[in-house]
């Protein structure tokens, strides 16, 4: 094995979702390195139909101040322009959401039925975690949902950089709940669906929630390989 792919199956292997931070700042060309990485996803036709919005400092404290207040006044009441969640979560997909859930409250010390601790949880999603840095990204509607794929592609790529530069991350789609609430603060076009928010920063490793790192199917459990 090359140093080259051990870089990179350290850097994929390595990567989970960061829900605290220190307080140190990320360099805005160290961002945009990461952005200009992640457009080299593929991309269907070549559309990049990828938009991003980074946010530092007084901006990122406005929109998560607006968007917190949202939260506390009834989340229910804002509704994404997608849906990222299914009406119904069947097995095995109820199973494995269930097993993050309880893994991620038992190392906050949430116990079960402690709801308010479990809205306040929620809440730090809308906080971005206090990283120092948030992103949103939008997709034009007239755009079908084969772009989503794309968007992975390109979420990935910004993940893995990211990670191989010692920065952590965490992808949130709870914010297209609140999809109002930021087009306004942004002032988004009408036309920009927003897609998914994301925390940038340095992991703070001495809170316990950044012990949590999700378990992963076999290989055997989702692939099959055909030879004739």
């Amino acid at each position: 094995m090359t140093d080259a792919v051990a870089a990179v199956d350290a850097a994929i292997r390595s990567r989970h979702s960061i829900r605290a931070y220190l307080d140190k700042p990320v360099p805005a060309a160290l961002v945009t390195e990461l952005l200009d990485l992640a457009s080299r996803a593929p991309s269907s036709t070549n559309l990049q139909p990828w938009k991003a919005y980074v946010l530092t400092g007084g901006a990122l404290k406005r929109v998560t101040g607006a968007v917190c207040q949202a939260f506390d006044s009834g989340p229910e009441k804002f509704k994404s322009v997608y849906p990222y969640y299914p009406e119904k979560f069947i097995e095995p997909f109820m199973s494995r959401r269930r097993k993050l859930g309880f893994a991620m409250y038992d190392l906050v010390g949430i116990e079960k039925g402690d709801s308010e601790r479990m809205r306040l949880q929620a809440r730090k999603n809308f906080e971005f975690f206090g990283a120092p840095v948030g992103l949103f990204f939008t997709l034009n509607r007239s755009l079908p949902q084969a772009y989503y794929i794309d968007y992975g592609a390109f979420f990935q790529n910004f993940m893995i950089a990211a990670r191989a530069r010692g920065l952590g991350t965490c992808l949130q789609f709870g914010w297209s709940d609140f999809h109002s609430v930021v087009a306004s603060e942004l002032k988004l076009d009408q036309e920009e669906i927003l897609i998914s928010g994301m925390a940038l920063g340095y992991a703070d490793m001495n809170e316990p929630i950044n012990r949590l790192v999700s378990e992963r199917e076999p290989v055997s459990a989702f692939a099959t390989f055909l030879a004739d």
